[in-house]
């Protein structure tokens, strides 16, 4: 498994279309036979802030090459760029224990 964690602040008076996106891109996820079961992917605010975090889980690298290659990630990403701040950081994350539950 791979795990990522993005994180950025939105600029302001992006919100609506920015979760409009979101669940577009999600739907794809969803819904793409190549990626379809194979990539996890959680959108997390912090509640009355503008702050973002995104977390994926990936299958295997594989997955992400197939995520990689689609038109609607490409697109996903030009406007993540557009609509963040700064500008996005993405974090590689290491699991090191976690409980059996898993929501």
């Amino acid at each position: 498994m791979k795990r990522l964690l993005i994180r950025y602040r939105l600029r302001e008076g992006a919100e609506e279309s920015w979760r409009q996106e979101i669940a577009r891109f999600v739907e794809a996820l969803d819904t793409d036979p190549d990626v379809r079961g194979k990539i996890s992917y959680r959108v997390i605010q912090v509640q009355g802030s503008s702050e973002y975090y995104h977390l994926v889980t990936a299958a295997d690298d594989e997955a992400i090459k197939m995520l990689q290659s689609k038109e609607f990630f490409s697109h996903y990403t030009s406007q993540n760029k557009l609509v963040a701040e700064n500008g996005t950081e993405v974090v590689p994350l290491e699991v090191i224990d976690e409980t059996a539950f898993q929501a």
